[in-house]
């Protein structure tokens, strides 16, 4: 399923605007537009209606495992975090309401959007109804008999740097991970000893494209060993460390799903 953000926030906004009797501004502008402001204007809401709307699907769903296929480390982080920002902004919003919540109703009810008493309800009551969801979904991330997080790379500088720092702050938000995927390695079960062996005592025989081809290919080779073995470093003693190799067609449909799965259940056996 795909969750957008735009909808969510959509809804939420229709919903108030019901709730106060806002629903009946002819012109279109007024209290839609001041609901739109207040809604849009809290840091990461759009992510956050995406996140509790999930929560609510994912509830209602009858399955063994759900899985997340999350976005790039950054995005990942934002989204992980919002759980303790947005109880911090609430707490601020409603420790502020009783100050400036009379406002909010004033503004409205000059837009012709019902009483103050109903607007503010209406927005206090769905940032309570938010923040329920999203704590309850913060206490489900940090149960490891619930939740663990599956991180994936490929065996270059940037995504191992990438991995640790996404590592290093799953561990501040309590979130259990001990499984780490390299992906797209260039046969896994050699090394780069090897394969130059191979490669120093055949290369003469070979045509000059293939020698080219063969030669980038064992530049990429040494790289990729060479940051293997740092992930090995990092991770090899307190995670499961599974490398994925790289394949010559894309894993599209059932079956090239299914026999992918089998290489990630039982991988090459390295000591072999």
């Amino acid at each position: 399923m795909e969750i957008d953000a735009t909808e969510d926030l959509d809804k939420m906004q229709r919903s108030m605007e019901d709730a106060t009797g806002a629903g009946q501004d002819d012109d279109g502008s007024g209290i839609q537009a001041l609901m739109s402001e207040l809604t849009n204007s809290i840091p990461g809401i759009d992510e956050a209606m995406s996140f509790s709307e999930l929560m609510k699907q994912v509830q209602n769903m009858d399955y063994d495992v759900v899985v997340f296929d999350t976005a790039p480390t950054g995005h990942t982080l934002r989204l992980l975090s919002f759980p303790t920002i947005l109880e911090k902004a609430f707490g601020k919003i409603m420790d502020l309401k009783d100050r400036f919540g009379g406002l909010i109703g004033q503004a409205s009810a000059l837009f012709g959007g019902g009483s103050p008493d109903q607007v503010q309800d209406a927005l206090i009551g769905r940032l309570e109804e938010t923040r329920e969801i999203i704590n309850k979904v913060n206490t489900a991330f940090q149960d490891p008999a619930l939740t663990t997080f599956v991180c994936v790379c490929i065996p270059e500088f940037l995504s191992i740097y990438e991995t640790e720092r996404l590592v290093q702050e799953l561990s501040k938000f309590g979130i259990d991970s001990h499984n780490i995927v390299v992906n797209q390695v260039l046969f896994p079960e050699k090394d780069a000893e090897e394969l130059g062996e191979w490669f120093d005592s055949n290369k003469d025989g070979l045509q000059k494209e293939a020698r080219e081809i063969c030669s980038k290919m064992m530049a990429r080779k040494r790289m990729q060993d060479k940051y293997i073995g740092q992930c090995f470093d990092l991770y090899g003693d307190d995670f499961h460390v599974v490398l994925m190799p790289l394949l010559d067609h894309e894993v599209r449909g059932v079956d090239k799903l299914k026999d992918f799965s089998e290489l990630l259940i039982n991988p090459i056996d390295l000591e072999e």
